[in-house]
Order: C-alpha cells, then sequence, then structure tokens
C-alpha cells in the first residue's frame, strides 16, 4: 500500500516557498514577506497534521519513507520520526515564524533574506527526519550555508568576523564528526541509524572498528575513544559545551535579530539532537568511560555562561550566555541518563524523568528564546537600534504592555512555576540528583545566577527613572499583541499542563533510556 509521503512534502514545502519568492524578486517587498510567512505557515499546518497521526505508544519510527539512493555505498533516502523528531519538527515550525515576524523590518535583499530562512528551515527538517547518515550529513551542512548569509548580509557592523568564526567552528566540528562516522562505515558498510544502534547494543559495533581499523599503538578501547571524540566535537560545537562556545555570543549579537531567533530557537537543538540520536546509541560506553569529564563540561557551561552574561550589558549577548545556561541543563540530564545504574529500578525511574526534561527543556527553550528576541527585535524597532541595559529605565511607564509582556518571558525563563520554563528544568533536576548528585547540587548555581541576571534585566530597562527620550516610546500595537498571544500563550498552557508534550514524546523517551541498560 502506497502511503501519502509525509515527511519529504513537509522538507519540500519550505524550498518551494524560497523558488516562489526569488522567482517574485524584489519588485513587492510585502507580498514576499507575506507570502514567506504563509509557505512557513503550511509547514506548521502539516506538522500539526502529523501531531495528530502520531501513534504515541508505538515502537520505533514511523511515516518512514525507504528509496535506494546509491547503492554502492549503501545511502539510502530513509527517513521517519520518533517521539523525539516529531517534538524538533514542531519547534522548528513555530520558530520560524518567530523569525520571520521579527524580519518584517528588513529592507535589503527581501526574497534572498526570507527565501534562505525558508532555505535553512528545510534543512531543520531534513536534519531532524533523516535516519541514514549520509542523507543526515547532507542536511546537517547545508544548513550552515543559509546560515552563514543570513548573519554576514544582514548582521551588524562586525558581522563578517562573526559569520566566518561561526563557519570554522561549525565547519571543524563537522569534519572530525565525519571522519568518525567514515570509520565506522568502513568497518560495517552501513550508514543507517537504526542498524547502528542495534549492533552497539548486541556489542559489536566498537569490535568490529577496531578489528578493521585498529592501530598497534593504540589499545582497542583508546582506538573506540578517538572515534568517540571526534563525533563527539560535531555535536558540542553545534550545542555549544564550554569551551567550545566562543562562536556563539558573536553570532547571536551581531546576526539580525530575526536570525538569531533561527540561531537559538531551532539550530541550537540540532546539536542536542546529535546527542540523543547519534552518541548515545552508538556511543553509550564511551560516554560512561569518560563520564565525570562530561559533566564537568556540563557544570561549567551551565555556571559559566551564567556569570558571563551576568557581566554582559547587552541585551542580545546577555539573552546568548542566558541560552548557553539553559542548554547546559539539558546536556547535564543526558550525561546523568548515561550513567551505569545496573538493574536498580528506582534510578531507572529516574533516567525517564530526567530523559524526558531534556526533550521538553529542548522544546520550552526553543520557544522561550526566540520569544525573547523577538521582543528585542520590537524594542531596537522603537529605539533606532537601541539594546543596551544602560540606554533604558522606567520604561514600564510609557510601554506597560509590552513590559507585561515581556516580563512573562523573562520569568519563564527564569522558571518560574505556571509558565513553561519550570516542569523541564524540574524533570531533569529530579532526575539527575539521585544520579549524578554532585554535578547537579553544582549546577544549582546556575539557577541563582539566571533569577539575579533577569531580575536585573527588569530592573535596570523597565523601573527606575524614565529618560526623557523615551517619554513618547509607543507601546505594542494591536497587530504585534495579537502576534504575541500564540507563543505567550503555550507558555503558559505548557506550564499548566506539560502533558501536552509529555504525553507524545514519553514513550521514546523511556526506550531511549532502557536502551542504555545494557551498557
Amino acid at each position: 500500500m502506497i502511503t501519502f509521503p509525509w515527511i519529504t512534502t513537509l522538507t519540500m514545502v519550505p524550498v518551494v516557498g524560497a523558488i516562489v519568492l526569488l522567482a517574485l524578486g524584489g519588485r513587492n517587498k510585502v507580498l514576499v514577506r507575506w507570502i514567506a510567512l504563509a509557505f512557513s505557515l503550511v509547514a506548521l499546518i502539516l506538522t500539526l497534521v502529523l501531531w495528530h497521526k502520531f501513534n504515541t505508544v508505538a515502537d520505533g519510527f514511523q511515516f518512514q519513507e525507504l528509496h535506494t539512493w546509491i547503492p554502492s555505498l549503501n545511502a539510502e533516502y530513509r527517513v521517519g520520526i520518533d517521539g523525539l523528531g516529531l517534538l524538533m519538527l514542531l519547534l522548528t515550525s513555530i520558530v520560524v515564524p518567530i523569525g520571520m515576524l521579527a524580519s518584517w523590518q528588513i529592507q535589503q535583499r527581501v526574497p534572498l533574506y526570507f527565501s534562505l530562512v525558508l532555505l535553512l528551515q528545510s534543512c531543520l527538517f531534513g536534519t531532524f527526519t533523516a535516519l541514514n547518515f549520509f542523507h543526515w550529513f547532507i542536511f546537517w551542512e547545508l544548513s550552515l550555508i543559509p546560515a552563514f548569509f543570513l548573519i554576514k548580509l544582514w548582521g551588524g557592523s562586525k558581522s563578517a568576523k562573526a559569520a566566518m568564526q561561526f563557519l570554522i567552528y561549525t565547519m571543524v566540528g563537522s569534519i572530525a564528526m565525519l571522519m568518525s562516522f567514515l570509520a565506522i562505515y568502513l568497518a560495517t558498510k552501513t550508514f543507517d541509524f537504526t542498524e547502528l544502534a542495534h549492533l552497539a547494543q548486541s556489542g559489536q559495533l566498537m569490535p568490529a572498528v577496531v578489528g578493521k581499523l585498529g592501530w598497534h599503538l593504540f589499545t582497542p578501547e583508546h582506538t573506540a575513544m578517538v572515534i568517540f571524540l571526534g563525533a563527539f566535537l560535531g555535536f558540542a560545537v553545534k550545542v555549544p559545551l564550554i569551551p567550545f562556545h566562543t562562536w556563539l555570543p558573536s553570532a547571536y549579537s551581531e546576526a539580525p535579530t530575526g536570525t538569531t531567533i533561527l540561531l537559538t530557537g531551532a539550530m541550537s537543538k540540532m546539536g542536542l539532537y546529535g546527542f540523543l540520536r547519534i552518541l548515545l546509541p552508538l556511543f553509550g560506553v564511551q560516554m560512561q568511560q569518560v563520564l565525570t569529564p562530561l559533566l564537568w563540561l556540563a557544570v561549567a557551561t551551565v555556571i559559566l555562561s551564567a556569570y558571563a552574561a551576568l557581566a554582559q550589558t547587552d541585551l542580545k549577548r546577555i539573552f546568548a550566555y542566558s541560552s548557553i545556561n539553559h542548554l547546559g541543563y539539558c546536556m547535564l540530564g543526558i550525561f546523568a541518563v548515561v550513567k551505569f545504574t545496573g538493574g536498580d529500578t528506582a534510578l531507572t525511574a529516574q533516567k525517564f524523568a530526567a530523559m524526558n526534561g531534556v526533550f521538553l527543556q529542548m522544546f520550552n527553550h526553543g520557544l522561550t528564546a526566540a520569544t525573547m528576541f523577538w521582543f528585542v527585535a520590537m524594542l531596537e524597532k522603537r529605539t533606532g537600534g537601541l539594546r543596551g541595559l544602560n540606554d533604558f529605565g522606567g520604561l514600564r511607564k510609557v510601554v506597560p504592555v509590552f513590559t507585561g509582556l515581556m516580563g512573562i518571558v523573562l520569568f519563564s525563563s527564569l522558571g518560574l512555576p505556571g509558565l513553561n520554563g519550570f516542569i523541564g528544568e524540574f524533570l531533569i533536576f529530579k532526575g539527575a540528583l539521585p544520579l549524578v548528585t554532585w554535578a547537579t547540587a553544582l549546577s544549582a548555581i546556575g539557577l541563582l545566577i539566571t533569577a539575579i541576571f533577569i531580575l536585573g534585566i527588569l530592573q535596570r530597562v523597565f523601573y527606575g527613572p524614565l529618560g526623557e527620550k523615551w517619554v513618547h516610546l509607543p507601546d505594542l500595537t494591536i497587530g504585534e499583541r495579537l502576534t504575541l498571544v500564540p507563543a505567550i500563550g503555550l507558555m503558559f498552557a505548557l506550564g499548566l499542563y506539560p502533558q501536552l508534550i509529555l504525553g507524545v514524546v514519553n514513550h521514546t523517551a523511556i526506550q531511549m533510556a532502557l536502551n542504555l541498560r545494557n551498557f
């Protein structure tokens, strides 16, 4: 029976939109913007259809498509989604329209800008659905091209340097990862993620690689560790983990704010997705062997990035470091799940909680961070590009609606109960504490520092004496309020009823955690 190719259709919708925009040219900029937004909303509708059709208790991947591509390399066009992939598709489909709305005022090369945004969306869809490394790596690498030009061509005065730094860092990581997977392919003759995961779980993967490629100066364990570290570097740069993070603050601050929304809301999840989809199933043994250093990296990512945010005065740089901080909690949860616990059922249940927390935190961070940068874009639009803490004060007196709505988003980022930012972090800490107690306790310092700089933003931007030049600052328009309603409404909905997402991803989270029991 022939089934409808949902995933291929979803992936191709943004590509068609990009072609249409380029064909239209720049004759009518308003029409170009609306067509781009329309294609992104079509992608959102298709994703919601997949969400509705998804079987939440079925094992394996759903909506699969399999076609022979390059038989000599065993490279296939194979796509499919589980709960994690579906969640990332939904996040991407929500973040891209937000990024477009935040970019509405862009005047230069409008068709090219929105075409690149749509192409980036297609690459993200491909990355989150591909089940063959050859196919997956093409989308992974292609995503760099639109991101590079979005930063370089529409960014600030130092955008060329920031774009090049972003490209070099991610390319180095990708090359290291590619070398590792070429080594695996030479030994196994397959790029298929499912086949490789089965080999790893049965204990056959690394012995096969070492037997094929082992070097007399390296023990089998050392050879396996080198291959793991190559793959690890590719994803660590993308998240990013400290100390592989130095490209991010400049890229986020120099990129146009609409592009920053795409980088933090969706692209940063590619690294986390790689940890969950590739590193955990294939390199669980190696991750357990270096678990303590990995936990120290997670703790450093949580605490040091929060301290760095505390030292900034530029709102975009504050939120850039805050993004690293929040993704550090995801890394803490992932590494906690790696810990070997034998047959202890109580600790296994904590792994389920931590993994669910990671999934939820990935989505919640993407939504909250994208909306925070959206507010920065609206503030820049009203103030001629200003976004420094020292540029403002007392704005609540003239823009009360703006203040109230942005305050909700800031409190969501802080993790206030009742908003979406709370439950993901709670589940991560609940699950990680009995598994890796010392790392979890240290990471709690990051929560305190986050509260300090979030409250500092509220105090310095919205309270205190009002500057003379902001007396006539306009509040949010009716249109802006209406466009913000879905995002902020979703923050409340997930904060009060997180089962909206957990009910869909829980089975996948449990299966991922259970697959690690044999390591």
